[in-house]
């Protein structure tokens, strides 16, 4: 393969793999300390909810090697970290909002040492507590929001309700789940002539760095320069809360006039920044004897933390995920911003969907115990179907390409659930301590933001006098193989080599304007926007090629690194050389915007999505009842991909989804000091991830070859966030598990199983079916 050109559809290695193995790639911290370099670190407030009184600049100026102190009023332009409501202070100016939130910065010549005179924060800073509401619940009843509430409704809810012939009232929540990058925020701000600034920053949003380090400095957008060639992971963490850490960087280097770095401690990252959205719900629920769903009305309360953030597009997507793979005839649902004294809670991966799905699937699994049913008969019978006008979400958006019956019987058949149902059966009734269980779900997960505007993307093409190809595009690499893709479909299109094309650090100065790299759209809008460049360049040298082969520009092929028409051909390098002897433009910029979108904010109402991703997957638990401890022994998945870009990246996107979502469902817990608000579970020692030693042993990732219908990308589907859902079969596993100890066996028992189901939740719900009898 070494000389044909690059295929889309085919496993490629990841362009930083070899780095990433051997420790040689790049990171912020990596990079060569200029002279002259200071480092910088946060003084954090001691108080979940305070006056700011005073802080003692003196006792912390005299520190060793301090530089300088900075508080809010040495903040020269606006100071706001928000991103789309100005609420979010850089550093605490009058009112302490949450245990942890940044009051001051120190300048000192180490970061060892920047760290000790920050540590001073609980002596240097004086304030006047007042009352702190630490949960969503809590807020909710208080009737404090940080946005308004948001309703999606469709038909007739309350009727339904009053007629129905079953009706299930409940109450549950979810915890939230902290993005644990690898590489921590961290941003290095360097000065520049004429009164610019170049910062590196660990970002999934380079352009709003830009705009709000200007708008903190006071600049025009053009005086300052975002760079970000790659991040250790960022999953949602780096898209809004990277600014603080850049602009507080930049604010010290342009006081200064030297360069500052502002790199976290592990626990202080815990500390100041948010995280996954919790959610609590309350729900009531009509349903027919079969188990189809009628009507539903349904309370999601959000704990946002202090500040808006991105809470209001989080629960719209929540809201708009609640339906998962399912028609719901009749809905009323009510989304709920709950304000708190608590880091203010942010994007991650799923953004709000998974917090929806879940509900449903929780409802779903109840309403089938309640009737005595296997929970998968009960999910097929209210899949989104053709027949009847099954097919309108309730925002009204149609379900078109809908693929879900066949996968999930495809799923089912591969899977062999029906016989692995009855062994497990068998297994439970002659094993008194350790119980399996297994569950089916399945996924529908809308792609674009569901901001119309940010659907777009620039790209940058450059072809070089050799032959070889430099790409630059909006979107950021964080390891999950963004790079990799568009410098695939570049290759592709000028049939030359992938080892001949290259993708450069995302830079504000070479793609303006960009959108985050989010909501799973990076392949999608920065690949159609590098094929877009790639065209316009080929276009040029095909009518080049026309003229030395005497034919039309249709006749011409490029393949295999050389363009041909019959008989006649040269290596894309030579006629690369003769286009620029004849000053042909050898490089292009790329735009793209998806089609077709439209939305109506204050409705709810519209298409917010260019297509649907689709999905399920099968997981059995093993469950040790007398300690809580449960296992995933084996998860079958089978998800939707259209025809992939690269199978390879996609499948191992899919189990780090995978892993990563099962770690919110049954490990992941978040604690705060009841009275204090101080985070307990603050590193990880208190917080557990899931590790390799996790993943499921019998790990069986397949992928549903079928191509979009939408004219996405050769065809192919977003998979950064959907398979985050399929871990809800880890969680319906165990608590099919636990529902075998009932005296009616798993159908007719439905324990109350919060999440996540870690060891003492499983034996919370294992107490609650001995209590209640059942």
């Amino acid at each position: 393969m070494n000389g044909a050109a690059t295929q889309v559809g085919v496993s490629r290695p990841h362009e930083s793999a070899a780095l990433h193995l051997s420790g040689e790639a790049i990171y912020i911290d990596d990079i060569a300390e200029a002279a002259g370099t200071l480092h910088a670190a946060l003084g954090l407030s001691p108080v979940a909810h305070g006056r700011l009184l005073s802080i003692d600049l003196d006792l912390l100026r005299a520190q060793p090697g301090v530089i300088a102190v900075l508080s809010a009023a040495d903040i020269p332009g606006a100071n706001n970290c928000g991103p789309l409501v100005h609420d979010d202070p850089i550093l605490a100016a009058d009112i302490l909002s949450y245990l942890g939130q940044p009051v001051f910065a120190v300048i000192a010549s180490s970061r060892e040492l920047a760290r000790r005179a920050a540590a001073l924060a609980k002596t240097a800073i004086r304030f006047e507590a007042l009352p702190a509401v630490l949960t969503a619940k809590a807020a909710h009843d208080l009737g404090q929001y940080v946005l308004p509430p948001m309703h999606l409704s469709r038909g007739d809810a309350a009727t339904t309700l009053a007629t129905a012939p079953q009706r299930l009232i409940g109450e549950w929540s979810v915890g939230g789940q902290e993005q644990f990058y690898l590489e921590g925020q961290i941003s290095y701000a360097l000065p520049q002539e004429q009164q610019a600034m170049l910062v590196h920053c660990s970002t999934q949003h380079p352009s709003e760095m830009q705009q709000l380090i200007a708008h903190a400095l006071g600049y025009a957008a053009h005086q300052v320069q975002v760079q970000c060639r790659r991040m250790g992971g960022g999953f949602g963490g780096k898209e809004s809360q990277s600014a603080l850490f850049a602009c507080v960087a930049a604010i010290a280097a342009t006081r200064l006039a030297r360069p500052v770095k502002l790199r976290l401690d592990r626990d202080d990252d815990f500390m100041i920044t948010g995280r996954r959205h919790g959610f609590d719900y309350r729900w009531d629920v009509g349903f027919d004897e079969t188990g189809m769903i009628l009507g539903a009305e349904v309370d999601l309360i959000s704990n946002c933390g202090h500040s808006a953030d991105l809470s209001a597009p989080v629960m719209a997507r929540a809201l708009c995920h609640f339906d998962n793979a399912y028609f719901l005839p009749h809905v009323a649902l009510h989304g709920f911003c709950a304000g708190t004294h608590t880091q203010s809670n942010t994007a991650f991966r799923g953004f709000g969907g998974p917090q929806g799905a879940l509900a449903i699937e929780m409802i779903l699994d109840s309403v089938a115990r309640r009737l005595g049913l296997d929970p998968l008969l009960v999910r097929q019978r209210n899949l989104y179907s053709d027949a009847g006008g099954r097919n309108i979400t309730p925002y009204g958006q149609q379900v078109e390409d809908n693929i879900l019956a066949a996968l999930t019987d495809r799923l089912i058949e591969t899977s062999d659930y029906h016989a692995r149902r009855a062994a497990i059966t068998a297994y439970n009734a002659s094993s008194p301590v350790l119980k399996k269980g297994l569950a089916l779900t399945p996924l529908k997960f809308g792609i674009s933001f569901n901001v119309v505007h940010l659907n777009q993307a620039g790209a940058l093409v450059h072809v070089y006098t050799d032959g070889s190809v430099l790409v630059n595009h909006g979107g950021t690499e964080m390891g999950q193989g963004l790079n990799t893709k568009v410098a695939q479909v570049v290759a592709h299109e000028l049939g030359i080599r992938l080892s001949d094309v290259r993708c450069s650090a995302t830079d504000t100065q070479k793609i303006a304007n960009t959108s985050a790299t989010a909501a799973s759209t990076g392949s999608d809008l920065n690949g159609k926007a590098a094929q877009d460049a790639a065209r316009k360049i080929k276009q040029r040298l095909s009518l080049l090629a026309a003229q030395l082969f005497g034919c039309t520009p249709e006749d011409v092929k490029f393949d295999g690194g050389r363009v041909s028409a019959g008989e006649q051909s040269l290596s894309f390098a030579e006629l690369v050389h003769k286009a620029y002897m004849q000053r042909v433009q050898l490089w292009a910029d790329g735009f793209y915007t998806t089609p077709g979108l439209h939305w109506d904010r204050a409705k709810l109402q519209g298409k917010p999505f260019y297509y649907f991703a689709y999905g399920a997957a099968v997981a059995e638990v093993l469950v040790d009842t007398l300690t809580g401890e449960s296992r995933v022994t084996r998860a079958d998945v089978l998800h939707d991909v259209g025809k992939s870009l690269n199978p390879a990246l996609d499948i191992g996107q899919i189990e780090g989804a995978f892993v990563q979502g099962m770690g919110w469902l049954t490990t992941e817990e978040l604690r705060w000091h009841p009275q204090t608000g101080a985070l307990l579970t603050h590193a990880p020692s208190t917080y557990k991830i899931p590790t390799a030693n996790d993943s499921p042993p019998d790990f069986r990732v397949s992928l549903f070859d079928q191509a979009n219908a939408a004219d996405s990308i050769h065809r192919s589907k977003a998979v950064g966030e959907p398979p985050l859902l399929l871990p809800f079969s880890v969680l319906l596993a165990i608590k099919d598990a636990v529902a075998s100890t009932g005296q009616a066996g798993p159908a007719g028992c439905d324990p109350l199983l919060r999440a996540p189901a870690t060891a003492e939740a499983v034996l919370c719900a294992l107490g609650s079916i001995a209590q209640r009898g059942i």
